[in-house]
């Protein structure tokens, strides 16, 4: 399936089901144990989120949007928007997912770009291939990198829209009317379209067929991912026995994968060889997989978490918990947080904090952040690698 097919089809594979469930990835069980040499956060590094992203984008020279401002002040846009206001008053989710576009308060949507960015200024011009020496070059920072940069934010903004369709056979009534649902459903399928053409767009005019190659298959990725997700019910988290090796594979395809090759592009513009292109993937990688760890895990970390906040069943911590316990005793513990027709996921929150599942998580984001940083070793020291680095250390800090 090629470029242009793929954004054919995308909407319909993410529409596949309801209401959007997290996916998974890490390594192997037996790899928890060996976490213990983790290095944990230096005495210089910021500890607060903000404060790591601001300082890092002072480094490559300007703020990154979470898409390209082209983009953003297109009248084809600013049409959508206008259409989506007149969601207001419904519970479609794309409403929450415009919300959270604009009131980024943890700063997490533009993540994605600022680290393509970070590590394209961290590896500095090829050493060996010259041929980019006339190409322009803004803070250390190619021109086609930083195209990169808003590309990425650009597919992955899209997907978080798409992923906002709703399942139309499994309306309830309290969800309200279904012409709202038909229509929020319109309205997020044509804006995401919208957005990835102009990803496309954009990757077409780096003029760069491996990097095509690359965000194209990380699409593929994203969609196989979210496909899998869409096609599994709630019940089989419940009951079918889920091991890490799946949460791995999973987690890689819909969390990993974007940013992964993303910084893997990045180097292949610059005409960096083989070896850098991985050290870039493998810091993508398994920067992403701790970063969507220390999501999964705050839910039962939080020092005021209201009895009626749902989680999801198939977050690092309960898939951990549920390799821990043994299918017949978590299949006990669900029975017993099922009353009726109301599902207490206070009840089963406590009792997945009482075992090893949310420990082995913060074990296994503190894995990932060690591999992070193993990858940054063959990168020269800089700015921009100490504010990888910072970024690594504040997604493992958890006090």
């Amino acid at each position: 399936m090629n470029l242009r097919q793929l954004l054919l089809h995308l909407p319909r594979y993410l529409g596949a089901s309801g209401s959007p469930r997290r996916l998974w990835w890490s390594p192997c069980l037996d790899t928890i144990s060996s976490v213990g040499s983790w290095r944990g956060q230096s005495s210089k590094s910021p500890a607060h989120w903000n404060q790591v992203v601001s300082e890092a984008e002072k480094i490559v020279g300007y703020p990154t949007s979470f898409m390209s401002l082209r983009c953003l002040l297109s009248d084809e846009l600013s049409n959508i928007a206008m259409q989506v206001r007149k969601l207001v008053g419904t519970q479609h989710p794309l409403l929450t997912t415009a919300r959270g576009l604009v009131h980024d308060s943890r700063n997490s949507l533009q993540l994605r770009g600022l680290v393509v960015l970070l590590i394209s200024k961290a590896a500095g011009p090829s050493s060996v291939n010259t041929s980019c020496q006339n190409y322009d070059m803004v803070s250390g920072i190619y021109s086609c990198q930083r195209s990169l940069a808003e590309i990425t934010e650009l597919i992955h903004t899209a997907l978080l829209v798409h992923r906002g369709i709703v399942n139309l056979n499994e309306l309830q009534s309290s969800d309200g009317p279904l012409k709202d649902m038909q229509f929020g459903n319109k309205i997020a399928i044509l804006s995401g379209d919208f957005l990835l053409a102009n990803a496309c767009n954009g990757l077409a005019l780096l003029q760069n067929t491996k990097v095509v190659e690359l965000l194209a298959s990380a699409l593929m990725d994203l969609v196989q991912g979210v496909y899998h997700e869409n096609s599994t019910s709630k019940e089989s988290y419940i009951t079918d026995d889920i091991g890490i090796s799946t949460w791995k594979e999973q987690t890689f395809l819909s969390h990993g994968a974007l940013l992964a090759k993303s910084c893997q592009a990045a180097m292949e513009l610059a005409k960096h060889d083989a070896e850098v292109q991985d050290m870039a993937f493998q810091y993508g990688k398994h920067m992403a997989m701790s970063h969507k760890i220390n999501s999964d895990v705050q839910p039962f970390i939080k020092e005021k978490t209201s009895d009626s906040m749902t989680f999801n069943l198939n977050s690092a911590p309960v898939v951990l918990h549920q390799e821990f316990l043994g299918r017949d005793l978590w299949i006990k513990q669900i029975g017993e947080a099922q009353v009726f027709f109301f599902f207490d996921y206070a009840k089963l929150r406590e009792r997945i904090k009482a075992g090893k599942g949310v420990t082995s998580a913060i074990d296994l984001c503190r894995y990932h952040g060690n591999k992070a940083l193993e990858a940054l070793e063959s990168f020269p020291p800089s700015e921009a690698r100490s504010a990888l680095e910072n970024i690594v250390f504040a997604v493992t800090r958890f006090s």
